[in-house]
Protein backbone atom coordinates (compact mmCIF):
# COMPACT_ATOMS: atom_id res chain seq x y z
CA UNK A 1 0.00 0.00 0.00
CA UNK A 2 2.85 2.42 0.65
CA UNK A 3 4.38 2.02 -2.72
CA UNK A 4 1.30 2.40 -4.27
CA UNK A 5 0.89 5.88 -2.15
CA UNK A 6 4.38 6.75 -3.26
CA UNK A 7 4.09 6.09 -6.81
CA UNK A 8 1.21 8.51 -7.06
CA UNK A 9 2.80 11.19 -4.66
CA UNK A 10 5.72 10.84 -6.92
CA UNK A 11 3.60 11.50 -10.10
CA UNK A 12 1.45 14.27 -9.08
CA UNK A 13 4.20 16.21 -7.68
CA UNK A 14 6.13 15.58 -10.69
CA UNK A 15 3.29 16.79 -12.88
CA UNK A 16 2.94 19.05 -10.76
CA UNK A 17 5.99 20.83 -11.17
CA UNK A 18 5.78 20.22 -15.20
CA UNK A 19 2.23 22.68 -15.23
CA UNK A 20 4.00 25.52 -14.15
CA UNK A 21 7.06 24.42 -16.71
CA UNK A 22 4.35 24.28 -19.37
CA UNK A 23 2.86 27.70 -18.72
CA UNK A 24 6.32 29.36 -19.27
CA UNK A 25 7.04 27.36 -21.99
CA UNK A 26 3.28 28.69 -23.77
CA UNK A 27 3.96 31.91 -22.90
CA UNK A 28 7.33 32.29 -23.89
CA UNK A 29 6.12 30.55 -27.22
CA UNK A 30 3.30 33.83 -27.47
CA UNK A 31 5.53 36.11 -26.93
CA UNK A 32 8.42 35.04 -29.57
CA UNK A 33 5.41 34.70 -31.97
CA UNK A 34 4.55 38.30 -31.71
CA UNK A 35 8.15 39.45 -32.07
CA UNK A 36 10.10 40.68 -34.55
CA UNK A 37 11.48 36.68 -34.02
CA UNK A 38 8.01 35.62 -35.15
CA UNK A 39 9.13 34.82 -38.89
CA UNK A 40 12.14 32.69 -37.40
CA UNK A 41 10.03 31.11 -35.33
CA UNK A 42 7.82 29.68 -37.36
CA UNK A 43 10.66 28.59 -40.19
CA UNK A 44 12.39 26.88 -37.38
CA UNK A 45 9.79 24.82 -36.16
CA UNK A 46 8.22 23.99 -40.28
CA UNK A 47 11.81 23.14 -41.39
CA UNK A 48 12.01 19.77 -42.95
CA UNK A 49 13.80 16.75 -41.55
CA UNK A 50 14.27 13.42 -43.03
CA UNK A 51 15.26 9.84 -41.63
CA UNK A 52 16.10 7.05 -44.54
CA UNK A 53 16.18 3.71 -43.55
CA UNK A 54 17.02 1.52 -46.90
CA UNK A 55 14.98 2.69 -49.82
CA UNK A 56 12.46 4.23 -47.15
CA UNK A 57 12.62 7.97 -46.36
CA UNK A 58 10.31 9.25 -43.99
CA UNK A 59 10.46 13.08 -44.03
CA UNK A 60 8.42 15.13 -42.06
CA UNK A 61 8.57 19.66 -40.68
CA UNK A 62 10.67 19.65 -37.02
CA UNK A 63 6.80 20.24 -35.70
CA UNK A 64 5.91 17.09 -36.82
CA UNK A 65 8.56 14.98 -35.39
CA UNK A 66 7.92 16.18 -32.09
CA UNK A 67 4.42 15.66 -32.52
CA UNK A 68 4.50 12.34 -34.36
CA UNK A 69 7.98 10.99 -32.49
CA UNK A 70 8.61 12.42 -28.89
CA UNK A 71 4.74 12.61 -28.33
CA UNK A 72 5.02 9.04 -28.81
CA UNK A 73 7.19 8.53 -25.94
CA UNK A 74 4.88 10.69 -24.27
CA UNK A 75 2.10 8.39 -25.36
CA UNK A 76 3.93 5.32 -23.95
CA UNK A 77 3.95 7.42 -20.38
CA UNK A 78 0.28 7.56 -20.66
CA UNK A 79 -0.29 4.24 -21.32
CA UNK A 80 1.82 3.30 -18.68
CA UNK A 81 -0.22 5.42 -16.16
CA UNK A 82 -3.51 3.61 -17.50
CA UNK A 83 -2.31 -0.16 -17.14
CA UNK A 84 -0.85 1.08 -13.46
CA UNK A 85 -4.01 2.41 -12.51
CA UNK A 86 -5.88 -0.39 -14.25
CA UNK A 87 -3.95 -2.99 -12.19
CA UNK A 88 -2.38 -1.35 -8.98
CA UNK A 89 -4.36 2.46 -8.66
CA UNK A 90 -7.80 4.10 -8.46
CA UNK A 91 -8.98 1.84 -11.59
CA UNK A 92 -7.98 -1.83 -10.04
CA UNK A 93 -11.50 -2.45 -8.91
CA UNK A 94 -14.69 -1.83 -9.99
CA UNK A 95 -15.87 -0.09 -6.78
CA UNK A 96 -12.81 2.55 -7.21
CA UNK A 97 -13.20 2.61 -10.91
CA UNK A 98 -16.69 3.59 -11.53
CA UNK A 99 -17.41 7.10 -10.46
CA UNK A 100 -13.90 8.65 -12.01
CA UNK A 101 -14.77 6.76 -15.11
CA UNK A 102 -18.17 8.07 -15.07
CA UNK A 103 -16.63 11.25 -14.60
CA UNK A 104 -14.42 11.14 -17.04
CA UNK A 105 -17.01 10.10 -19.73
CA UNK A 106 -19.18 13.17 -18.77
CA UNK A 107 -16.30 15.33 -19.59
CA UNK A 108 -15.68 13.76 -22.80
CA UNK A 109 -19.24 13.51 -24.17
CA UNK A 110 -20.75 16.57 -23.13
CA UNK A 111 -17.89 18.64 -24.51
CA UNK A 112 -18.10 16.42 -27.79
CA UNK A 113 -21.53 16.85 -27.90
CA UNK A 114 -21.12 21.07 -27.81
CA UNK A 115 -18.74 20.86 -30.18
CA UNK A 116 -21.08 19.28 -32.79
CA UNK A 117 -24.01 21.39 -32.09
CA UNK A 118 -21.93 24.53 -33.66
CA UNK A 119 -20.46 22.59 -35.90
CA UNK A 120 -22.99 20.03 -37.32
CA UNK A 121 -21.78 20.46 -41.08
CA UNK A 122 -18.29 20.05 -40.08
CA UNK A 123 -17.56 17.94 -36.63
CA UNK A 124 -14.00 16.81 -36.83
CA UNK A 125 -12.54 19.05 -34.10
CA UNK A 126 -15.34 17.60 -31.53
CA UNK A 127 -11.97 15.81 -29.77
CA UNK A 128 -10.15 19.76 -28.80
CA UNK A 129 -12.66 19.65 -26.31
CA UNK A 130 -12.83 16.28 -24.76
CA UNK A 131 -8.86 16.74 -23.16
CA UNK A 132 -7.45 17.58 -20.55
CA UNK A 133 -4.27 18.34 -19.65
CA UNK A 134 -3.25 16.99 -16.04
CA UNK A 135 0.13 18.73 -15.74
CA UNK A 136 -1.40 22.43 -15.89
CA UNK A 137 -4.61 20.97 -13.28
CA UNK A 138 -2.11 19.45 -11.12
CA UNK A 139 0.11 22.42 -10.90
CA UNK A 140 -2.80 24.67 -10.32
CA UNK A 141 -3.76 22.07 -7.50
CA UNK A 142 -0.18 21.88 -5.98
CA UNK A 143 0.50 25.60 -5.51
CA UNK A 144 -3.15 25.78 -3.62
CA UNK A 145 -1.17 23.75 -1.11
CA UNK A 146 -2.49 22.33 2.11
CA UNK A 147 -5.94 24.12 0.96
CA UNK A 148 -6.59 21.33 -1.29
CA UNK A 149 -8.27 17.96 -0.21
CA UNK A 150 -5.84 14.82 -0.93
CA UNK A 151 -8.40 12.83 -2.28
CA UNK A 152 -9.36 15.45 -4.90
CA UNK A 153 -5.66 14.58 -6.25
CA UNK A 154 -6.20 11.21 -6.66
CA UNK A 155 -10.06 11.87 -8.06
CA UNK A 156 -8.34 13.96 -10.67
CA UNK A 157 -5.70 11.79 -11.64
CA UNK A 158 -7.99 8.56 -12.00
CA UNK A 159 -9.86 11.04 -14.34
CA UNK A 160 -7.49 12.43 -16.25
CA UNK A 161 -6.18 8.51 -16.79
CA UNK A 162 -9.27 7.75 -18.36
CA UNK A 163 -9.55 10.61 -20.23
CA UNK A 164 -5.81 9.85 -21.70
CA UNK A 165 -7.48 6.97 -22.52
CA UNK A 166 -10.53 8.41 -24.41
CA UNK A 167 -7.95 10.89 -25.95
CA UNK A 168 -6.11 7.69 -27.41
CA UNK A 169 -8.86 6.00 -29.05
CA UNK A 170 -10.41 9.01 -30.64
CA UNK A 171 -6.56 9.53 -31.95
CA UNK A 172 -6.58 6.11 -33.10
CA UNK A 173 -9.86 5.75 -34.36
CA UNK A 174 -10.87 9.17 -35.78
CA UNK A 175 -7.36 11.37 -36.79
CA UNK A 176 -6.26 9.09 -39.29
CA UNK A 177 -4.88 9.74 -43.02
CA UNK A 178 -5.14 7.37 -45.57
CA UNK A 179 -4.75 3.54 -44.20
CA UNK A 180 -1.84 1.66 -46.41
CA UNK A 181 -3.37 -1.53 -45.18
CA UNK A 182 -0.15 -3.68 -46.54
CA UNK A 183 1.52 -2.41 -43.31
CA UNK A 184 -0.45 -3.97 -40.92
CA UNK A 185 1.06 -7.40 -41.26
CA UNK A 186 4.86 -5.73 -40.52
CA UNK A 187 3.14 -3.93 -37.23
CA UNK A 188 1.11 -6.85 -35.97
CA UNK A 189 4.66 -8.91 -36.23
CA UNK A 190 6.68 -6.20 -34.30
CA UNK A 191 3.65 -6.28 -31.59
CA UNK A 192 3.75 -10.07 -32.04
CA UNK A 193 6.79 -10.20 -30.71
CA UNK A 194 6.58 -7.58 -28.54
CA UNK A 195 4.06 -9.49 -26.36
CA UNK A 196 6.82 -12.76 -26.91
CA UNK A 197 9.00 -11.27 -24.99
CA UNK A 198 6.47 -10.42 -22.08
CA UNK A 199 5.76 -13.64 -22.38
CA UNK A 200 9.37 -15.19 -22.12
CA UNK A 201 9.13 -13.64 -19.01
CA UNK A 202 12.08 -10.79 -20.50
CA UNK A 203 11.83 -7.89 -17.86
CA UNK A 204 14.83 -5.73 -19.73
CA UNK A 205 12.83 -2.74 -21.07
CA UNK A 206 15.42 -1.83 -23.70
CA UNK A 207 14.38 -5.08 -26.27
CA UNK A 208 11.18 -3.84 -25.70
CA UNK A 209 12.19 -0.14 -26.57
CA UNK A 210 13.68 -1.80 -29.91
CA UNK A 211 10.69 -3.44 -30.96
CA UNK A 212 9.12 -0.32 -30.14
CA UNK A 213 10.81 2.28 -32.66
CA UNK A 214 10.07 -0.61 -35.23
CA UNK A 215 6.26 -0.62 -34.05
CA UNK A 216 6.28 3.20 -34.48
CA UNK A 217 7.55 3.13 -38.22
CA UNK A 218 5.18 0.59 -39.59
CA UNK A 219 2.24 2.32 -37.88
CA UNK A 220 3.30 5.57 -39.16
CA UNK A 221 3.10 4.34 -42.55
CA UNK A 222 -0.08 2.59 -42.14
CA UNK A 223 -1.34 6.13 -41.44
CA UNK A 224 -2.80 5.49 -37.84
CA UNK A 225 -1.53 8.60 -35.84
CA UNK A 226 2.08 7.02 -34.60
CA UNK A 227 2.27 7.99 -31.10
CA UNK A 228 -0.67 5.28 -30.69
CA UNK A 229 2.81 3.27 -30.87
CA UNK A 230 3.47 3.99 -27.85
CA UNK A 231 0.37 3.07 -26.10
CA UNK A 232 0.22 -0.43 -27.59
CA UNK A 233 3.77 -0.64 -26.29
CA UNK A 234 3.03 -0.09 -22.81
CA UNK A 235 0.43 -2.78 -22.08
CA UNK A 236 3.01 -5.57 -23.41
CA UNK A 237 5.69 -4.24 -20.54
CA UNK A 238 5.46 -6.56 -17.72
CA UNK A 239 4.11 -5.46 -14.33
CA UNK A 240 5.66 -8.21 -12.42
CA UNK A 241 9.02 -8.13 -11.18
CA UNK A 242 11.91 -10.95 -11.44
CA UNK A 243 12.00 -11.73 -7.63
CA UNK A 244 9.48 -10.76 -4.53
CA UNK A 245 9.82 -8.35 -2.02
CA UNK A 246 9.97 -11.13 0.66
CA UNK A 247 12.91 -12.75 -1.52
CA UNK A 248 14.89 -9.04 -1.90
CA UNK A 249 15.26 -8.41 2.21
CA UNK A 250 16.17 -12.00 2.27
CA UNK A 251 19.16 -11.83 0.03
CA UNK A 252 20.09 -8.10 1.06
CA UNK A 253 20.10 -9.02 4.70
CA UNK A 254 22.81 -11.70 3.72
CA UNK A 255 24.80 -9.38 1.82
CA UNK A 256 24.76 -6.65 4.28
CA UNK A 257 25.67 -9.21 6.86
CA UNK A 258 28.36 -10.92 4.81
CA UNK A 259 29.51 -6.92 4.39
CA UNK A 260 29.88 -6.56 7.71
CA UNK A 261 31.90 -9.49 8.47
CA UNK A 262 34.18 -8.53 6.03
CA UNK A 263 35.10 -5.29 7.43
CA UNK A 264 38.96 -5.05 8.30
CA UNK A 265 41.23 -2.52 8.81
CA UNK A 266 42.41 -1.73 5.48
CA UNK A 267 40.70 1.84 4.19
CA UNK A 268 39.79 0.11 1.16
CA UNK A 269 36.86 -2.43 0.18
CA UNK A 270 37.79 -5.72 0.22
CA UNK A 271 36.36 -8.56 -2.32
CA UNK A 272 33.99 -9.90 -0.19
CA UNK A 273 32.37 -6.51 0.78
CA UNK A 274 32.61 -5.57 -3.38
CA UNK A 275 30.54 -9.09 -4.22
CA UNK A 276 28.21 -8.45 -1.32
CA UNK A 277 27.90 -4.32 -2.75
CA UNK A 278 27.50 -6.36 -6.21
CA UNK A 279 24.40 -8.65 -4.99
CA UNK A 280 22.85 -5.50 -3.70
CA UNK A 281 22.57 -4.04 -6.65
CA UNK A 282 21.41 -7.19 -8.68
CA UNK A 283 18.51 -7.21 -6.29
CA UNK A 284 17.75 -3.60 -6.28
CA UNK A 285 18.03 -4.11 -10.06
CA UNK A 286 15.24 -7.09 -10.29
CA UNK A 287 12.89 -6.26 -7.54
CA UNK A 288 11.72 -3.51 -9.04
CA UNK A 289 8.55 -3.40 -11.10
CA UNK A 290 9.84 -2.95 -14.74
CA UNK A 291 6.65 -0.39 -15.85
CA UNK A 292 6.92 1.69 -12.89
CA UNK A 293 10.54 1.51 -13.21
CA UNK A 294 9.74 2.40 -17.40
CA UNK A 295 7.43 5.00 -16.23
CA UNK A 296 9.63 6.86 -13.03
CA UNK A 297 12.42 7.10 -15.93
CA UNK A 298 10.04 8.45 -18.91
CA UNK A 299 7.83 10.96 -16.54
CA UNK A 300 10.72 13.22 -16.35
CA UNK A 301 11.82 13.30 -19.40
CA UNK A 302 8.34 13.66 -20.68
CA UNK A 303 7.24 16.27 -17.89
CA UNK A 304 10.79 18.61 -18.29
CA UNK A 305 11.63 18.58 -21.66
CA UNK A 306 9.14 16.56 -23.92
CA UNK A 307 6.12 18.44 -23.10
CA UNK A 308 7.57 21.71 -22.54
CA UNK A 309 9.42 21.25 -26.08
CA UNK A 310 5.95 20.24 -27.82
CA UNK A 311 4.60 23.35 -25.62
CA UNK A 312 7.00 26.06 -27.14
CA UNK A 313 7.09 24.63 -30.95
CA UNK A 314 3.44 24.64 -30.86
CA UNK A 315 1.85 27.23 -28.56
CA UNK A 316 3.46 30.13 -30.86
CA UNK A 317 -0.03 31.96 -32.09
CA UNK A 318 0.10 35.24 -33.55
CA UNK A 319 -2.49 36.83 -31.56
CA UNK A 320 -5.02 37.76 -34.83
CA UNK A 321 -8.78 38.77 -32.99
CA UNK A 322 -10.29 38.74 -37.22
CA UNK A 323 -8.89 35.01 -37.11
CA UNK A 324 -11.15 33.92 -34.38
CA UNK A 325 -14.23 35.63 -36.24
CA UNK A 326 -13.98 34.02 -39.32
CA UNK A 327 -13.82 30.50 -37.59
CA UNK A 328 -16.21 31.58 -34.93
CA UNK A 329 -18.34 28.61 -34.89
CA UNK A 330 -15.46 26.19 -34.28
CA UNK A 331 -13.65 28.35 -31.68
CA UNK A 332 -17.28 28.67 -29.93
CA UNK A 333 -17.28 25.45 -29.68
CA UNK A 334 -14.11 25.30 -28.03
CA UNK A 335 -14.39 27.32 -25.43
CA UNK A 336 -18.23 25.97 -24.43
CA UNK A 337 -17.07 22.62 -24.66
CA UNK A 338 -14.29 23.30 -22.01
CA UNK A 339 -15.89 26.16 -20.45
CA UNK A 340 -19.23 24.60 -19.81
CA UNK A 341 -19.11 20.87 -21.17
CA UNK A 342 -16.21 19.75 -18.76
CA UNK A 343 -18.01 20.71 -15.41
CA UNK A 344 -21.88 20.10 -16.93
CA UNK A 345 -20.21 16.54 -17.74
CA UNK A 346 -18.10 15.59 -15.01
CA UNK A 347 -20.59 16.81 -12.40
CA UNK A 348 -23.76 16.43 -14.52
CA UNK A 349 -23.62 12.82 -15.25
CA UNK A 350 -21.32 11.27 -11.57
CA UNK A 351 -24.46 13.35 -9.72
CA UNK A 352 -26.97 11.67 -11.81
CA UNK A 353 -25.96 8.31 -11.41
CA UNK A 354 -25.38 8.56 -7.87
CA UNK A 355 -28.87 9.54 -6.94
CA UNK A 356 -29.58 6.48 -9.88
CA UNK A 357 -27.86 4.30 -7.43
CA UNK A 358 -25.66 2.88 -10.10
CA UNK A 359 -22.57 4.32 -8.76
CA UNK A 360 -21.15 5.96 -4.96
CA UNK A 361 -19.30 8.98 -4.84
CA UNK A 362 -16.63 8.57 -2.83
CA UNK A 363 -16.60 9.78 1.15
CA UNK A 364 -13.82 11.89 1.16
CA UNK A 365 -14.77 14.56 -1.73
CA UNK A 366 -17.99 16.50 -1.71
CA UNK A 367 -20.15 17.48 -4.33
CA UNK A 368 -18.61 21.22 -4.71
CA UNK A 369 -15.10 19.61 -4.90
CA UNK A 370 -16.85 17.38 -7.88
CA UNK A 371 -17.60 20.57 -9.75
CA UNK A 372 -14.42 21.94 -8.91
CA UNK A 373 -12.41 19.55 -10.83
CA UNK A 374 -15.03 19.98 -13.63
CA UNK A 375 -13.44 23.21 -13.82
CA UNK A 376 -9.87 22.06 -13.46
CA UNK A 377 -10.72 19.61 -16.49
CA UNK A 378 -11.80 22.31 -18.99
CA UNK A 379 -8.03 22.72 -19.02
CA UNK A 380 -7.45 21.99 -22.28
CA UNK A 381 -4.12 23.52 -23.20
CA UNK A 382 -1.19 20.94 -24.55
CA UNK A 383 -3.65 18.29 -25.01
CA UNK A 384 -6.04 20.26 -27.26
CA UNK A 385 -3.49 22.39 -29.13
CA UNK A 386 -2.09 18.30 -29.79
CA UNK A 387 -5.94 17.03 -31.22
CA UNK A 388 -6.44 20.43 -33.18
CA UNK A 389 -3.27 20.12 -35.39
CA UNK A 390 -4.59 16.68 -36.30
CA UNK A 391 -8.21 17.58 -36.74
CA UNK A 392 -7.24 20.67 -38.74
CA UNK A 393 -4.42 22.03 -42.10
CA UNK A 394 -5.18 25.45 -42.50
CA UNK A 395 -3.14 27.95 -40.32
CA UNK A 396 -6.32 30.30 -39.68
CA UNK A 397 -8.13 27.57 -38.34
CA UNK A 398 -5.64 26.37 -36.09
CA UNK A 399 -4.61 29.86 -34.90
CA UNK A 400 -8.18 30.95 -34.10
CA UNK A 401 -8.38 27.71 -31.96
CA UNK A 402 -5.41 27.66 -30.35
CA UNK A 403 -6.64 31.09 -28.95
CA UNK A 404 -10.23 29.74 -27.93
CA UNK A 405 -8.22 26.76 -25.93
CA UNK A 406 -6.12 29.85 -23.81
CA UNK A 407 -9.20 31.83 -23.38
CA UNK A 408 -11.16 28.76 -22.08
CA UNK A 409 -8.36 27.02 -20.19
CA UNK A 410 -7.70 30.50 -18.34
CA UNK A 411 -11.10 31.07 -17.55
CA UNK A 412 -11.33 27.27 -16.29
CA UNK A 413 -8.17 27.61 -14.33
CA UNK A 414 -9.80 30.35 -12.18
CA UNK A 415 -12.90 29.08 -11.76
CA UNK A 416 -11.46 25.77 -10.87
CA UNK A 417 -9.39 27.72 -7.80
CA UNK A 418 -12.19 30.04 -6.79
CA UNK A 419 -13.96 26.52 -5.87
CA UNK A 420 -11.14 25.01 -4.43
CA UNK A 421 -10.72 27.95 -1.99
CA UNK A 422 -14.05 27.90 -1.45
CA UNK A 423 -14.56 24.95 -0.58
CA UNK A 424 -11.20 24.75 1.67
CA UNK A 425 -13.12 27.97 3.27
CA UNK A 426 -16.47 25.96 3.43
CA UNK A 427 -14.99 22.80 5.52
CA UNK A 428 -12.84 25.10 7.37
CA UNK A 429 -15.97 27.36 9.04
CA UNK A 430 -18.05 24.04 9.48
Amino acid sequence: MIKKFLVIEDFISKEALSGIILFIATVAAVIVANSSFGQDYYDLWHMPLGVTLGDRTISMTLTYWINDGLMALFFLMVGLEIKREMVLGELSSVSKASFPIVAAIGGMAIPALIYVAFNTENPMGFGIPMATDIAFALGILMLLGAKVNPAVKLFLVALAVVDDLGAVLVVATVYTSEIKAEYFLHAGIAYGLIWFLNYSGVKKILPYLILGIFLWIFIHEIGIHATIAGVLLAFAIPISSKIDEKEFIEKTRASVDDFEKNIDEIPILNHHQTDALESIAYGYDKVQNPLVRLEHNLHGLSAFFIMPLFAFSNAGVLIDFSTVSANLMIVSGVVFGLLIGKPVGIFGLTYLLTKLKIIKKPDNITWFEVIAVGFLGGIGFTMSIFITHLAFVDEGIIAAVKLGIFGASFIAAVFGILLILASSKRKYNS
